[in-house]
């Protein structure tokens, strides 16, 4: 059994769907995003586009809104084409709008966690050099903390309900603020009001600007295989390559204009960005944006509404609405398929998960620096459980070993993927690209997988000490650099434990410089510095780490 080169001759797609299926894309099928966002605006434009809080804007009415905020950061003063946008919203109808209105006033995306705290807010947007954000309201507050630390020059803010229409939108917007007490007092005089730019921007002329796929069109935050968080340089070309690559597996199983997703995962997150508000939108999707997930009953009842033919989620998503008893009588009759990524599929997840919906859940692989999808099961045809899938259209996967040349079937290796939806690098970082893209443009991923000979890839382990919490990304050397920065830590390691819920779980090893420090007063430190999903679950306090020579903490030891 020889070396697999590549996957392309093992890529077995006319297995499946007949020799008319394509197993190459054309990267040059638009010119930007901003053309197939054009397109397939005149295309669906009387159909339902995206909905959220009972409310549902026509694509029609997306292309609207979006030209308007378009228009308006065109009048901005200082705000170029090129300049960086942050945009820090859950999902709400406002997301795509921003999203698709920077796009077209040449602005640069810069997705941003509304959980972030104001340490974490502030090196994504001075690392991106943002001059202008869009935030929620019920996270202003930390935005004011952080701004005079940030070059951002315009500010703006909205809240939950802006995009319903009255009274709607005033009594939520009420509720919000007074009666659940969910927006923090906050201050920025100079912030403008989302509605007052969509109503700046309505009564201004929105002027084309020239962009092309070599563009750059979002700055994708991600830890990388290792270290800190760094900004994945994502062009227009990537994008459209990978919305072209999952239109191809699309095509095979949905109707243009007939489906509705549910829409749970955070669009500030990869997976959710380019499969559901880009592939999706551009197959002419009704897209459901489910703005709070961590609310299963809420889910589940907003489920109950829709006659949905698609999902997307993660393994812990799945496995809480398995949980719920009412999960199991709603109509999912409409159910084709629903997809799974960023965190390993457990076995047993999918299993029932089967035999509950009556239809098929799909594994895949992606990553942040692949835009992101690399490959998935095929919705017809053989799934093969524990892997997944085989590569997209137009990627190429190699197994490597340590010293880069490719393994034989079946053996493990590190997993490194070519294709045109692969990054251009990281921003501002060439000594970090020069670690994970080669010479001749392999993306090494830094996991560890087995390609098969038929062409099924399996991903086996991380190749780091990356630690993955339902589906994000936590970086071990962040952790233990706010745990050190405690006055009475001396050092710290960190590593992740399995969990049945999360699939995995922050652990820190910590050595005490003054003993009277607690678990529980760590904890609550790491809250004010971390995302919640990255604040340590378990604590456990030795008198030393294992170290190597050179004094690096050895986690493998930890663990």
């Amino acid at each position: 059994m020889g070396p697999v080169k590549a996957v392309v001759g093992a890529r077995p797609w006319h297995q499946w769907y007949g020799k008319d299926m394509a197993v190459e894309i054309n990267p040059n099928a638009y010119e930007s995003i901003n053309e197939v966002i054009d397109v397939t605006c005149r295309k669906f434009a009387e159909l339902p586009c995206f909905s959220n809080f009972g409310h549902t804007m026509t694509f029609k009415e997306m292309d609207t809104a979006s030209r308007a905020f378009a228009a308006f950061l065109q009048s901005v003063p200082g705000l170029e084409e090129g300049d960086r946008i942050a945009i820090q919203l859950p999902n709400l109808l406002q997301f795509p709008i921003a999203a698709f209105g920077a796009l077209r006033a040449g602005l640069i995306v810069v997705n941003t966690n509304p959980l972030y705290t104001p340490r974490e807010m502030a090196h994504q947007f001075n690392d991106a050099g943002v001059k202008a954000v869009l935030i929620c309201a019920n996270f202003a507050k930390n935005l004011e903390e952080v701004l005079p630390q940030t070059k951002i020059e315009t500010v703006i803010v909205t809240e939950l309900a802006d995009m319903l229409p009255f009274p709607k939108r005033t009594i939520m917007n009420f509720a919000v603020k007074h009666l659940k007490k969910m927006v923090p007092a906050y201050r920025l005089p100079k912030a403008i009001s989302f509605r007052d730019a969509l109503k700046k921007g309505s009564a201004l002329s929105y002027k084309k600007v020239e962009v092309n796929l070599d563009t750059v069109a979002f700055l994708q935050y991600t830890g990388g295989t290792t270290g800190v968080s760094k900004g994945a340089i994502l062009t227009h070309g990537n994008i459209v390559a990978n919305m072209e690559q999952v239109g191809l597996v699309l095509n095979t199983c949905l109707t243009e204009g007939k489906e509705i997703c549910i829409t749970p995962l955070p669009m500030y997150h990869i997976f959710s960005l380019t499969v559901n508000s880009l592939a999706f939108f551009k197959y002419g999707t009704h897209n459901v944006l489910i703005t709070n997930p961590r609310d299963i009953p809420g889910l589940i009842k907003e489920m109950g509404k829709w006659k949905f033919s698609v999902m997307t989620g993660v393994n812990t998503l799945f496995n809480a609405l398995l949980n719920n008893e009412e999960f199991a009588k709603l109509d999912l009759s409409n159910l084709k398929f629903s997809v799974a990524g960023a965190m390993a599929l457990q076995r047993p997840v999918l299993d029932r998960w089967e035999q509950v919906t009556k239809s098929i859940l799909l594994e895949g692989y992606g990553l942040t620096e692949s835009s992101p999808v690399v490959s998935v099961n095929p919705p017809l045809g053989e799934r093969r459980p524990g892997t997944v899938g085989f590569p997209l259209p137009s990627v190429d996967v190699q197994i490597r070993d340590e010293s880069g040349k490719p393994v034989k079937a079946g053996e493990v290796g590190e997993l490194c993927v070519k294709g045109p939806n692969v990054m251009q690098g990281y921003w501002n970082r060439p000594d970090e690209t020069a670690k994970v893209i080669t010479a001749d443009k392999w993306l090494r991923t830094g996991d560890m997988g087995i390609l098969t000979e038929d062409g099924y890839l399996k991903i086996v382990d991380r190749q780091k000490d990356m630690i993955t919490v339902s589906g994000f990304k936590v970086y071990p050397n962040e952790v233990e650099e706010v745990l050190a920065s405690h006055p009475k830590v001396l050092e710290a390691g960190v590593v992740g434990l399995p969990d049945g819920h999360s699939g995995e779980v922050v652990k820190a090893f910590v050595v005490a410089r003054d003993k009277s420090v607690t678990k529980e007063e760590l904890i609550e430190f790491a809250r004010k510095n971390l995302t919640n999903y990255k604040v340590p679950r378990q604590i456990e306090f030795r008198d030393s780490l294992p170290k190597t020579a050179v004094g690096k903490i050895l986690r493998r030891e930890l663990r």
